[in-house]
Order: C-alpha cells, then structure tokens, then sequence
C-alpha cells in the first residue's frame, strides 16, 4: 500500500503530519534547527566574553571554557544586584542594560560611584581582597549579566597573568575616575560638575566625524534628574533647576528619563 505521506501527493502532503503540533527530534528539520540553537546558545554566552577587553586575545577554546562557568542571568530594571546586607564574593559581566553602583550615607544620601554600560565587568573589587559591603549595585534598565563564582575566577581569570593584570588596570582605572569625581564636588560647582556629568555619559564621536546636520540625532543621557543628581552629589530640586537653566539657553533638551545634548561644545564651556 502507499503511504499517505509519499511525495507524490504533492506540496501538501505535510499541511498535517502524523507527529501533530510538537515535531520529534528526528522530523525533517528539527536536526537542522537544533543545531543552530546550540550554535545561538554557545554565541549568547561566549558575546558576554568577546565584548570585554580583557578577554580580547582569548583563543576560542578558552572562550568556550570561562563562558562555561559564567552562567547568564537577568534582573529586571530597579531590581538590586547586590547590597551591603547582601554581600556577594562573584564578578559580573554586564551584557545587556545599565547598572548603577552607588553608596548610602547615613542621612540616606545616595552617591552614585559608577554608571556602568554593556561590556563592563563589575564585583573584582572584593575579588581582589579590597571591601565591597558599602555598595550597592542597581539595574537601571532590564539587565543581563553573566555571573562567575570566586572559585572560578580564581581557576580561569586571576591565574591567567594576562587577565589578573587587565583586571588590577580596570580597578584602577575606575578608582582614578571616581577620585577626579570626588575632586570636582569640591571644587567645582553643581552647574560644572553637571555638565562635565552629561558630556561623560554622552556617546563619543569620532574627531573626524563631521558637524551634526539640522534634524539627525543628537547624542542622549538615559538618566532621570534624581539619578542624575546621585551622580553629581547634590539634591534632585538643584539638578532640575540647573538642568531647566541649560535647556532654557538651548544646550539641552529635556525629556521624562532622558536629556538629549544639543550644544555639545557650548556645553563643554559651562563645565569649568
């Protein structure tokens, strides 16, 4: 007898297969596909790594290897990543999203020491035996890092002298931008240190690059007046007032979250 199912009953001899709405594993295409979620699954993980510059010379193999131990997870925006109640001896690769590291002071001011961006690792300090417990770190969007075990990152990273050292100069790095910051609170006013604060977050544009042309996009800071007041160390009333002084000479435009930089070097002027 003829299958029902032979090619010869034409194109649509498939419209309603024996195996229903859930193909098995050995249908036509699901080994095709299930490759390519492997292939997807194993590029989600090892993007965390090859977006970081101090995994940049890693062959594949180790890639593969350090992606291994450093599983994925998400946190929605507002969610704590870790707080000083909440201590935790891991490192973070942030992947996608923003993360905001801040510290509270005892009349519950907050201090923001960092806005950190795709591709930034974050949690070596207490890695590297200095004290993290008096900071916390926030998803300011939908966050997706990957997380590594202490255990690990002293097996993959901090043996590898490549990586260790890459590491100690980002630690650095962030300890000499967070004492340039402190160093403008004191002696730079509330309208310098904003300024200096958008033109930091701002996306850089190449040197070369030409003059913006009337009605293309102008650079934008994704943060509210109160997060933006956490950054520069001071009250969220003075940074709205500052901010509406900037955007009433036309510097800025100002919008619910976001401020977008209209007068990049005209703002440049105003940080001191």
């Amino acid at each position: 007898m003829q299958s029902r199912y032979c090619l010869t009953e034409g194109a649509g001899a498939l419209a309603h297969p024996p195996w229903g709405a859930a193909p098995p594993p050995w249908a036509p295409g699901r080994r095709e596909e299930t490759a390519r979620m492997i292939d997807d699954a194993i590029g989600e993980r090892t993007w965390c790594l090859s977006e970081v510059d101090i995994f940049r010379d890693l062959t594949e193999r180790e890639m593969d290897t350090i992606a291994a131990a450093a599983p994925m997870k998400t946190y929605t925006a507002g969610e704590m990543l870790y707080a000083p109640q909440q201590p935790c001896e891991v490192l973070f690769i942030l992947k996608r999203g923003r993360v905001r590291v801040f510290r509270v002071s005892a009349d519950g001011r907050a201090l923001t020491c960092a806005i950190l961006a795709p591709g930034t690792i974050f949690g070596e300090m207490l890695l590297l035996g200095q004290r993290m417990y008096g900071n916390f770190a926030e998803a300011l969007d939908d966050v997706t890092v990957c997380v590594m075990h202490r255990a690990d990152v002293d097996r993959f990273l901090l043996s590898d002298a490549r990586i260790a050292t890459r590491i100690t100069e980002t630690l650095g790095r962030r300890l000499a931008d967070l004492e340039q910051r402190l160093s403008d609170s004191v002696f730079k006013s509330v309208p310098q240190r904003i300024a200096t604060t958008l033109l930091t977050l701002v996306p850089e544009r190449e040197p070369s690059a030409l003059p913006l042309r009337p009605g293309a996009r102008h650079p934008q800071v994704a943060l509210t007046h109160e997060q933006l007041a956490a950054l520069v160390g001071t009250s969220r009333e003075t940074a709205t007032k500052v901010l509406h002084q900037f955007a009433d000479r036309g510097l800025i435009r100002l919008a619910r979250g976001r401020v977008t930089v209209l007068k990049t070097e005209q703002l440049r002027d105003e940080t001191g």
